[in-house]
């Protein structure tokens, strides 16, 4: 009977989680779309070039979203209200004090950033212009986080899906509006990307508003090791997309050096489909997080368990899913993005959705094993697996074999570090996810 309720919550969990990340995902992939029809090649590599920045502020919004959330429900798992609060007034808290440091980089740096990042004279001002405001409204994608994961382990999942379909759905509309229509070009898609965590805000704020919260505000309670504590905890997300941006940096150059400009707009093709499939596998990892980090609390270890596993079977199931949907259909998803027609930008995307996809066998295992260390204050394994799959294996992977193969050499290299990871999260699992959880509460 008890795991016939476990396994309700599971998927009253994870599905309501999933529905949201295809959201956000949804948008990433829109954006890509009508850039990609409205600007061409040129788009879509301005658009790639300023992924990193995006995922460096995103990143920031799960390491406060995922942390703060789980130590609050942890807090109320164990019946302490005040510390509950307590941890959401330090979340926010530090929410401001990131928000001032984006929007001065926005303001005063976007060009610079640009040529950071590889921006040539084609793609400069494009680039420079999707920075500038993507950094100046970094604050909503901040707060957007934190709410949707604070209100999800507030006992109330199905608001923070909503949020997150609003806001996606209202992105993917205005894309169409501002790109087309209204011809706003680069502008716009930022324009239309940066509209939807305010828009999300406003549906959360729905939470506050019925007051059907039970964490507050309060200044008092703010309470600095509390904030690092957060961080710690949420440093597996964060590491894991800033590691993500990192990558698309380093093979952003590798690309340039070895096909230019076309070879990075399918590259943004192939990560930016991708992005759909990691989204659903991240929204498992996401789903049972508040599950399991409430039973840690109550100190219930095989509800624990019982969770994971099923989360285990649902990614694998998934993830060989989404690998044999890249095999059978590379050539049509690469068409939709190539509205140009451009014969050397559809065979490399083609050849490289075939290997790169072949990463997804591994990649949500690993994402599921961090999320799951982070769940049980286990942070440094959660951290170790985001480092090994984001950052230690999959650069120098791709600066070896780029060099020996060529760009398919990039585009095996994810493949070959998820691999490798996945090995090493198994170990881990055995070390401390399972025996430690027996005896260390």
């Amino acid at each position: 009977m008890k795991n016939n309720e476990c396994f309700k919550e599971f998927i009253k969990y994870t599905l309501l989680n999933v529905l949201g990340t295809v959201g956000v995902s949804c948008y990433i992939l829109a954006d890509t779309l009508f850039i990609s029809r409205g600007m061409g090649s040129n788009g879509l590599t301005a658009l790639n070039l300023a992924i990193p920045v995006y995922s460096l502020i995103y990143g920031t919004g799960l390491m406060l979203g995922i942390g703060g959330a789980t130590r609050y429900a942890i807090a109320k798992g164990e019946g302490n209200n005040e510390k509950a609060d307590s941890v959401f007034t330090s979340t926010i808290g530090l929410s401001i004090i990131f928000s001032f440091i984006y929007m001065a980089a926005g303001l005063f740096f976007p060009t610079e950033i640009a040529k950071i990042l590889g921006a040539d004279q084609d793609v400069l001002e494009m680039t420079g212009t999707y920075l500038n405001m993507l950094l100046c409204f970094a604050p909503a994608f901040l707060l957007n986080n934190i709410m949707v994961s604070f209100i999800r382990n507030d006992n109330n999942p199905r608001l923070a899906m909503a949020a997150t379909i609003t806001g996606s759905l209202a992105n993917v509309l205005l894309d169409y509006i501002f790109i087309f229509p209204l011809n706003m070009g680069i502008f716009g898609a930022i324009l239309a990307t940066v509209m939807s965590p305010v828009i999300s805000i406003f549906v959360s704020s729905l939470h506050l508003i019925k007051k059907q919260n039970d964490f507050h505000f309060r200044l008092s309670l703010f309470r600095p090791f509390i904030a690092l504590s957060c961080m710690s905890i949420g440093t597996a997300g964060f590491i894991t997309e800033l590691a993500n941006g990192i990558v698309v940096i380093i093979f952003n150059m590798l690309i340039l050096r070895l096909n230019g400009n076309t070879g990075v707009a399918a590259y943004s093709v192939i990560t930016n489909t991708a992005i759909v499939a990691t989204a659903i596998l991240s929204g498992i990892s996401q789903g049972i997080q508040p599950i399991i980090s409430r039973s840690y609390g109550e100190g219930n270890y095989k509800n624990i368990m019982l969770t994971l596993k099923y989360g285990l079977i649902a990614t694998i199931i998934l993830s060989i899913a989404f690998y044999s949907a890249a095999l059978l259909f590379a050539v049509p998803i690469a068409s939709l993005f190539n509205g140009e027609n451009n014969a050397e930008l559809q065979k490399t995307a083609v050849n490289g959705i075939r290997i790169y996809f072949f990463g997804l066998l591994f990649a949500g295992l690993n994402i599921l094993m961090s999320n799951y260390f982070a769940s049980v204050k286990k942070a440094f394994p959660a951290m170790l697996v985001s480092l090994l799959k984001g950052f230690i294996l999959i650069i120098p992977t791709a600066m070896v074999l780029s060099e020996t193969i060529g760009i398919e050499g990039v585009w095996m290299s994810y493949p070959c570090a998820e691999a490798v990871t996945a090995l090493t999260a198994a170990v881990l699992f055995l070390r401390f996810g399972y025996l430690k959880l027996k005896t260390d509460k």
